[in-house]
């Protein structure tokens, strides 16, 4: 359904977007934020999922500034792939990213951020630095360091009850942080939206934190 476009952000940098529309007039635009794997075959089928739903959707490649065309499976070589690269994302010039493919879509109308693990991190930056009219975070792995950040639009959290990566005691100092933000706890583990997960994936789950992001979408993004 998608394609790959070129984006250009504000200091000059070039990288790739993986961009799906839709047929008829859309909903809006969504920012779809990769997990520490890449825009990989998942990430595109999300960005293809929002767009069956009525919401044109980018996934712009977040490790273009370190290694263009990075995207890795689940296997235990991708995993080590994906650590080196998510170590080294730099979230300012993150930011310069997804505002380049934000910008790609607001001609459509309002538009929200959506991402996953590091891309939950990256989207509630998003939410707090850049002018963006919904975020939706899932299971945003540095949140215990961007807690002082403060949103300037709509958010909504998804954290899981079993995430190593996450301890429940952050979600309750983010909840305790931002009273204000929907901070929903599934009894699932990191990574319970992908489908493409060995292990780990909770349909349920996933469909039930879909159904909740849809709905801050619809009334968000509504014109």
């Amino acid at each position: 359904m998608g394609t790959v476009i070129q984006l250009t952000a504000a200091d000059g940098h070039r990288l790739d977007g993986y961009r799906a529309d839709v047929p008829h007039p859309a909903r809006g635009g969504v920012v779809v934020l990769q997990e520490a794997f890449g825009v990989n075959a998942h990430i595109r089928s999300v960005c293809d999922d929002f767009a069956r739903r009525g919401y044109a959707a980018v996934a712009p490649a977040l490790y273009d500034r370190q290694r263009r065309g990075a995207a890795f499976g689940y296997d235990e070589a991708g995993l080590q792939q994906a650590r080196a690269l998510r170590r080294g994302l730099d979230y300012d010039q993150a930011l310069l990213d997804i505002q380049a493919a934000a910008e790609s879509l607001r001609p459509l109308g309002r538009v929200a951020v959506v991402g996953y693990c590091v891309g939950g991190s990256a989207a509630w930056l998003a939410a707090c630095r850049l002018r963006i009219d919904a975020a939706a975070c899932y299971y945003p792995s540095d949140m215990a360091k961007q807690l002082g950040e403060t949103p300037g639009c709509p958010v909504i959290a998804h954290f899981a009850e079993r995430d190593r990566f996450i301890p429940l005691g952050v979600v309750e100092q983010f909840r305790g942080a931002h009273p204000d933000v929907p901070a929903f706890v599934y009894p699932a583990d990191h990574g319970f939206n992908c489908s493409d997960r060995a292990h780990g994936h909770d349909p349920d789950s996933a469909a039930l934190a879909l159904k909740r992001t849809l709905a801050l979408f619809e009334k968000s993004l509504a014109a």
